[in-house]
């Protein structure tokens, strides 16, 4: 019997039913297909949010306090129609403009040079700024079609271009530009060449628990950040999670993240990725922040094990997994991790580690992350357990999936949108303060300012097979 197995109904790290796919050190594989969310949502489930402009208004100025439980907020029963969740109200982040006098980003200013990702509607190119301040810098462009995008795809969008343009944080993605033509709309983030961590997993199969514990820490970190906004991430997996060229994590692709400034509101949107869905937001009774620590501890199960711990044949039976079955624990896996995944996988969101009064705090002070220096990690001065190859002979696109990067870059022409679609992204267009501030390198910056990031990058179909059919390349 595994280590640590005992029963209790909020516990869902217990023995019993894990439909046949026990971790064991030989025979991985993972059933999970890769979710282009970062390109095109159809694959998952969502109710669209209410459309707001992009008036200007400063974050820090908004006083942003959630649950950290998610459930202890509101005793107001709402009853949820079956095709159709209901959000309680919320304030979306508005941003003004920044831009300085004389300067203007569009299309003409960047040279097309790899394509690293591609979906239903749009492309993430890499690129090189030819003119302006950073001229020869490599950025990443994700380009969408207006015409093509839903409703809710152009709400996700605009959410992203908001929440990316305040955010300031060494482990979160920097957006440097954003602007519109008639048809299209252009996020301009910078390009780090280390990939994303579902490529990395597909190679390695799993990590070791030192490897995990890096990563862990410093995706802890990013979200307690954006929980003190009162920024409820929602879609936690290894595809939107990029390394730097220094091996550090990169919190990308905001689409599905949520706002609230009012600690007597939840949010009731079924969205995200199934597998890594909270109890809580699978039965749409209200979630919170504690959903974000759920989804850290099912991507700290996949790393450990390169297995996720709830999955069925289809939605439903993945969904009713993660409310009703018991996780058997993995006998290879430390106490103190054993420890840590008993601790999110509560299915209570009030008992879960991080919904308590002193949030993540309560997850860095656990056992298994003794050994970090917090502060140190905050300032970029640990080691990562993996460091990209990075010279002159090496191919600046050597961890981006060949699939994509192969293709020919090209920017084609876009259908025009309708009116509506057009005015929606009125005010879209963004430039980066420190676009023109002195870029020197040090560490106190990384305390104060985010490193330059990287956008998305969606895995191949080759890759998600050879993963499932557990044929590792090798470990880089």
């Amino acid at each position: 019997m595994p280590r640590g197995n005992f029963a209790k109904d909020d516990d869902a790290s217990v023995s019993g039913i894990n439909d046949g796919s026990t971790s064991t050190l030989k025979g991985v594989q993972v059933k999970r297909k890769k979710s282009d969310s970062n390109l095109s949502t159809d694959s998952q489930i969502d109710d669209t949010i209410p459309d707001e402009g992009f008036e200007s208004m400063d974050l820090s100025s908004l006083s942003r306090t959630l649950p950290k439980d998610g459930s202890n907020v509101n005793s107001t029963d709402l009853t949820i129609d079956a095709d159709c969740s209901l959000d309680a109200p919320t304030v979306e982040i508005e941003v003004c403009e920044v831009r300085k006098e004389g300067e203007k980003a569009d299309p003409s200013q960047f040279e097309l040079l790899k394509v690293l990702g591609q979906g239903s509607f749009g492309k993430v190119f890499l690129v090189r700024k030819i003119k302006g301040l950073d001229q020869g810098k490599m950025y990443a462009m994700k380009v969408l079609k207006k015409a093509t995008l839903k409703v809710r795809d152009r709400l996700r969008t605009k959410m992203e271009r908001n929440i990316l343009a305040q955010i300031c944080h060494p482990f979160i993605v920097k957006l440097h530009y954003a602007f519109q033509t008639e048809g299209k709309l252009y996020l301009i983030l910078d390009f780090l060449r280390g990939g994303d961590l579902f490529t990395r997993l597909s190679k390695e199969v799993m990590f070791t628990e030192e490897d995990v514990k890096f990563y862990l820490a410093e995706l802890i970190l990013a979200l307690e950040h954006l929980h003190s906004l009162g920024i409820v991430y929602r879609d936690l997996k290894p595809e939107n999670i990029l390394l730097d060229s220094e091996g550090h994590i990169n919190l990308t692709d905001f689409g599905l993240s949520k706002e609230s400034i009012d600690t007597e509101e939840k949010t009731y949107s079924f969205c995200g990725t199934v597998e890594y869905m909270a109890p809580e937001v699978v039965n749409r009774r209200g979630h919170g922040v504690a959903a974000d620590w759920w989804s850290l501890g099912v991507l700290m199960y996949e790393m450990l094990t390169g297995q996720l711990p709830f999955q069925g044949e289809n939605r439903h039976m993945t969904m009713n997994q993660i409310l009703k079955a018991k996780l058997t624990m993995p006998w290879f896996l430390s106490p103190n991790a054993q420890g840590l995944l008993r601790s999110l996988f509560k299915r209570n969101p009030q008992n879960r580690l991080g919904s308590g009064p002193y949030g993540a705090q309560q997850i860095k002070d656990h056992a298994f992350f003794s050994t970090i220096n917090w502060p140190k990690l905050l300032a970029r001065e640990a080691t990562p357990p993996f460091k990209p190859a990075l010279s002159a002979t090496v191919d600046p696109v050597h961890y981006f999936d060949t699939e994509f990067t192969k293709k020919t870059p090209k920017d084609s022409p876009a259908l025009p949108p309708s009116a509506a679609a057009h005015e929606l992204f009125r005010g879209f267009s963004f430039i980066a303060p420190t676009i023109f501030e002195d870029d020197t390198e040090d560490a106190s910056r990384y305390v104060v300012q985010p490193s330059m990031l990287v956008p998305l990058c969606p895995v191949s179909a080759s890759a998600l097979a050879q993963r499932r059919n557990n044929k590792p390349e090798g470990r880089n």
